[in-house]
């Protein structure tokens, strides 16, 4: 059976006579520094300053709400994963759980989320790259990396094992040597600086300057910048040890998540007044070591976040097109999508990359409808998808427990009680979008486009169901 298709239990699987299995090119150590780096996003970079505005000091609070419910939903997908490891991950676990209909939804929806994302990629690295180059034009700039990373990504996937390594080892190496500055400057042991003590964090409004309000803005805006972390899951189906690989990736998440997210926000508000318009214009990592006077403090990190894009540029292109594999292999996309040449779905990273650059040009032609249609559409995709993870979980943990428990070599916390916390947290998480201004409308898109989905998706499964019995 194909590393791409679900079980016997679900939709046999429909390949066409080139298929061929994807190949098991990534290391170990690839597999590692995806996991160590795909959670750092350069929404953790830049992103994180308008939350730190909106929140203040329990911008904190915010992040270790959002990670507490992220950790619970890795520990859910890599107990899923390490049991049977898919290149479709949650999408296969979906369809065994819950049937086709739950597998397309998921898949589908996360393989349009990141098309989308990998055109916003393009044009934030693009944008960089003029500041670099004046005159020059951002559509070119974006042309170059899809060209790029497409290229990389048709070759073989020890290339893009080998760009994740290191564009991971320079994003992991950014924060430690932040994470260590902001250290020696709150202690007062960094030349030039006092030990600032609670001043900023009691200071200027106190720990909650505005309130719950501010609180729940910055809390949906760091539940969104934890993405990037299921991709472990899915190159795991293609790395030498996939279960050793994604069982280390998930016991390591809590502490990668409390010291580079967590960690860097208290850093910033106990150096920096939340006030300080830096933070929000220049992004909270500039404004803290222009603070701390440290030489070129805004290029060094413009090169940072460069790199975080171009990862998650590589990354998605790379997600996209195994998850839209898996998905023609379960007999539920067009099966062209699904041919694989050299142990790679070339057709499939081309056309992701085309979609995603697709994109990109919408955002220029036009920026006020369609593209920002899209922008709405992809909201709370990554909420849609923990929720089929969390009742995934459920149903095949117990399933698991009575026909091969030996599989159990990642085991959910505290089962089934933390999994049911985990869907009322997300459940508590689409209210308070409801709530928000901001977010209503990314709601209600994300809705549309996920219940299209699930009808395509059951009627799919009742005509092939159909064409079965007759």
């Amino acid at each position: 059976m194909s590393r791409t298709s679900a079980p016997a239990d679900s939709t046999p699987v429909e390949q066409t006579p080139a298929d061929a299995p994807l190949t098991h090119g990534l290391k170990q150590r690839h597999l590692s520094m995806i996991a160590l780096g795909g959670v750092i996003g350069a929404g953790l970079f830049v992103g994180s300053g308008t939350a730190i505005a909106a929140a203040g000091p329990s911008i904190v609070l915010a992040y270790a709400l959002s990670g507490a419910l992220v950790m619970l939903v890795m520990r859910m997908l890599g107990e899923m994963s390490a049991a049977n490891p898919a290149s479709g991950s949650f999408s296969v676990h979906a369809e065994r759980a819950i049937g086709p209909w739950a597998g397309f939804t998921a898949g589908w929806s996360f393989w349009f989320l990141l098309c989308v994302a990998v055109g916003l990629e393009g044009i934030g690295a693009a944008k960089i790259m003029t500041g670099w180059f004046p005159g020059t034009a951002e559509w070119a700039w974006v042309a170059l990396f899809m060209v790029v990373f497409c290229v990389t990504n048709l070759a073989a996937v020890k290339n893009f094992g080998e760009f994740e390594f290191w564009f991971a080892a320079l994003k992991v190496a950014a924060i430690v040597i932040f994470l260590a500055i902001g250290t020696l400057a709150i202690t007062g042991l960094l030349p030039g600086t006092e030990a600032p003590g609670t001043t900023n964090l009691t200071g200027h409004g106190g720990f909650l300057p505005s309130g719950s309000e501010g609180l729940i803005v910055g809390l949906l805006a760091s539940v969104f910048a934890y993405g990037g972390l299921e991709t472990v899951t899915i190159a795991a189906a293609e790395s030498e040890h996939p279960v050793q690989g994604v069982a280390k990736a998930v016991r390591t998440a809590m502490w990668r998540i409390g010291v580079f997210y967590i960690g860097s926000m208290a850093v910033v508000v106990t150096l920096l007044p939340w006030t300080d318009k830096a933070v929000a214009e220049k992004g909270p990592y500039v404004a803290t070591l222009e603070h701390l006077d440290i030489p070129y403090a805004g290029q060094i990190m413009n090169v940072v976040v460069l790199v975080a894009l171009l990862s998650a540029m590589n990354a998605n292109i790379y997600g996209a097109s195994r998850m839209a594999n898996s998905l023609v292999a379960r007999g539920q996309g067009p099966k062209a999508l699904g041919r694989i040449s050299g142990g790679v779905p070339r057709i499939a990273v081309l056309m992701s990359s085309v979609i995603g650059f697709v994109c990109v040009l919408l955002s220029y032609w036009r920026p006020n409808d369609v593209f920002l249609w899209l922008l709405n559409m992809i909201g709370a995709i990554i909420l849609v998808v923990w929720i089929f993870i969390a009742v995934s979980q459920l149903v095949l943990r117990r399933r698991l427990e009575r026909e091969a428990p030996e599989k159990l070599v990642v085991r959910m916390w505290a089962y089934p009680y933390l999994t049911y916390a985990a869907l009322a947290g997300m459940a508590a998480v689409f209210v308070l979008m409801a709530r928000e201004e901001g977010t209503r409308n990314q709601l209600y898109a994300t809705g549309a486009l996920t219940l299209a989905l699930a009808v395509a998706g059951y009627v799919l499964q009742r005509t092939r169901k159909d064409s079965r019995e007759v």
